[in-house]
């Protein structure tokens, strides 16, 4: 990258949780490995003062719309979002723009048990809290034994409910767990067929204003681009299957041995009682192309019906 044309302090918007300023930290210092000066511009969104069910508030970006309105009235200039947290069935904002995606990180869904115990020997009963529609559709396809409790808030906000004995188990994202530096708690790690991810699992993106070509330059340093195909194929099998904040959809996308992109993805009811699953191969070239495949053989076989038939 060039020298700095002007000397500036890029102002980085991010919610004031303990893993959204671990990850907007963690931004700061690779901005920092490139000779560029940052701080922390504290946002508390909708999301975040509001406890009760998410898509009581619309649900639709209830995490990223004031720190996009943040970007847009020029009181920062880099956004720091959980990818996974930005809807896929609406555009980026007017005026906004993906500066780059960071490496993605594990991608895996851990549980951590009060007991000890695997999901698998836990007793009939057992309080599971979640208040993810996708955990909850695969947990109740997997382990019908178990009885999935609604229970929101950050990692730490559920940790202290656990402790508390509000519910016995829980199932949080392991790069989640890692970011708060409390991956010493996972009792087991659930494989991709037991827990598919959601889409965006494990990646940070940046967004900026898309007019700042010095900003777009700099998020195009820090951009991994196999990271980047992986989320445009997902999103786009986001995109083409139009499913609202309560639809229990996930996917994820590889770059198998010879170098394709496959993308696997699902649709659940909200009981997990039916499900829908695609997977196939692309060129690294055009991940949309393969995003779009993947939605639309989806949709194929019926997810549109089971996506509108969820109250949102």
């Amino acid at each position: 990258m060039h020298a700095m044309s002007r000397t500036r302090i890029i102002r980085i918007a991010t919610r004031s949780s303990p893993m959204a300023l671990a990850q907007a930290e963690h931004v700061a210092a690779l901005l920092a490995g490139l000779g560029v000066d940052s701080e922390l511009v504290k946002v508390t969104t909708a999301g975040d003062r509001w406890m009760g069910d998410l898509s009581k508030l619309g649900g639709k970006g209830a995490f990223v719309k004031e720190i996009d309105l943040a970007l847009q009235s020029d009181q920062a200039d880099l956004a720091v979002h959980c990818l996974k947290d930005i809807p896929g069935d609406i555009p980026v904002p007017e005026g906004l723009a993906f500066a780059g995606y960071l490496a993605r990180e594990d991608v895996h869904d851990a549980v951590i048990s009060a007991s000890g115990a695997r999901l698998a020997d836990l007793p009939e009963g057992t309080v599971v809290g979640t208040s993810s529609v996708r955990r909850k559709a695969q947990l109740n396809l997997h382990f019908p034994h178990l009885t999935v409790k609604p229970l929101r808030g950050n990692v730490n906000t559920r940790l202290a409910r656990l402790e508390e004995g509000h519910v016995d188990v829980l199932i949080a994202a392991v790069a989640g767990l890692h970011r708060v530096g409390q991956e010493h708690r996972i009792t087991e790690i659930l494989d991709l067929d037991t827990m598919c991810p959601p889409v965006g699992a494990g990646v940070i993106a940046l967004e900026c204003r898309a007019d700042d070509a010095w900003l777009l330059d700099v998020g195009g340093e820090l951009d991994h681009p196999e990271t980047h195909r992986h989320a445009d194929a997902e999103r786009a099998m986001l995109h083409a299957l139009q499913g609202h904040c309560n639809s229990p959809i996930a996917g994820y996308a590889t770059t198998d041995p010879a170098g394709r992109l496959t993308l696997h993805g699902k649709v659940f009811s909200s009981d997990g009682t039916r499900w829908l699953d695609a997977k196939h191969w692309g060129v690294p070239e055009d991940p949309q192309a393969l995003g779009f495949f993947v939605g639309a053989d989806l949709l194929r076989q019926g997810a549109r019906a089971l996506i509108d038939s969820i109250p949102h």
